[in-house]
């Protein structure tokens, strides 16, 4: 009878034993990939994975950290121009939260590309980019955590909205300064001071209908091409084919646009409406008759074309779009 509690003893060593190496082993090797991933994070702030990074660090337990990844398709010869814009703004938002005062190893950003990763989409079964998945802590990825690009696009305060549903971490992004706008503030500034100098105590200019209605309608067209959206996105001037050495001016798609192409709609827009000035003041302008003929023919003219052309634009950025004036 007393040698059962010694055999019971000796069973439980026999049995806690193996458990407690095996924990401490899972500890160990938690332990390596958190100061691994850590020592990478410090030196760039979206970390790049092939194959194997992504099965030990991502995919394999243990894990105790939430891994953001995207798969893009970056390699020039790709033509991806929308993951290099994606991939603009994950940046940006890695940068935020590497560089945040709240930064912790509760969360990483990394990135697959196909080139260096093919064998990861094919286990994924992924055939598009770019693509957003969280890998939570614990667990598999469920059907929120493929972030829905086309419905919220990626600029990155909607990535870090997503993130802080995802994991609980919230995301303060903070972009790289812009100083076109202070610049051109400045300029303006530097004009009007400039003209008050120069007309002395003749502010009547002041008053002029006239321009401040072309100051106005200046400012109309600038914000209706999407100079905005240029600010805020940063996109490239052009898109040079690296095979064809051919440049595109538009975008192809309805969800970007290059500052050429701004420029392009904002020329076509001031066309149309210097064409509707010129019908209007054929309308109700003092000129002989023969004068407001040509006024009337020219705004029409200018109306035609340029509209035309911007349907043409219109047409290549919203592809199945039945309708068209005079141009495909």
């Amino acid at each position: 009878m007393a040698a059962l509690p010694v055999l019971a003893l000796l069973l439980l060593l026999a049995w806690g034993g193996p458990r407690a190496a095996g924990q401490k082993r899972k500890e160990m090797v938690l332990s390596e990939k958190v100061n691994q991933l850590m020592e990478w994070a410090s030196k760039r702030s979206v970390i790049r994975m092939n194959g194997d990074k992504f099965r030990r660090l991502v995919k394999a337990p243990p894990r105790n950290y939430s891994v953001i990844v995207m798969f893009t398709a970056l390699q020039p010869h790709r033509q991806c121009v929308v993951c290099k814009q994606a991939d603009e703004e994950y940046q940006i938002l890695a940068n935020s939260w590497r560089y945040s005062s709240a930064f912790t190893n509760k969360i990483f950003f990394a990135m697959v590309d196909f080139d260096e990763g093919s064998d990861v989409f094919q286990m994924l079964n992924m055939n598009s980019a770019p693509t957003f998945i969280n890998f939570p802590a614990k667990g598999k990825p469920k059907r929120g955590d493929t972030y829905e690009l086309q419905v919220r696009g990626f600029a990155a305060e909607q990535l870090a909205r997503w993130v802080a549903d995802r994991t609980d971490v919230n995301i303060r992004v903070i972009r790289p300064p812009n100083y076109a706008g202070p610049l051109m503030l400045g300029l303006l500034l530097a004009v009007i001071g400039g003209l008050v100098y120069l007309r002395g105590s003749n502010l009547d200019f002041l008053y002029n209908k006239t321009g401040w209605a072309f100051a106005a309608l200046c400012f109309v067209l600038a914000m209706t091409s999407g100079q905005m959206w240029n600010h805020i996105r940063g996109p490239p001037y052009a898109h040079k084919n690296p095979h064809t050495g051919q440049v595109n001016y538009i975008h192809g798609s309805s969800q970007a646009q290059f500052v050429a192409e701004t420029h392009i709609v904002l020329l076509f827009n001031g066309g149309v409406t210097l064409g509707m000035v010129l019908l209007h003041e054929a309308a109700t302008s003092d000129m002989d008759v023969g004068k407001r003929k040509i006024m009337c023919i020219a705004g029409i003219g200018l109306v035609v074309l340029f509209f035309s052309w911007l349907l043409s634009v219109f047409r290549s950025k919203y592809h199945g779009y039945p309708y068209r004036y005079v141009f495909p």
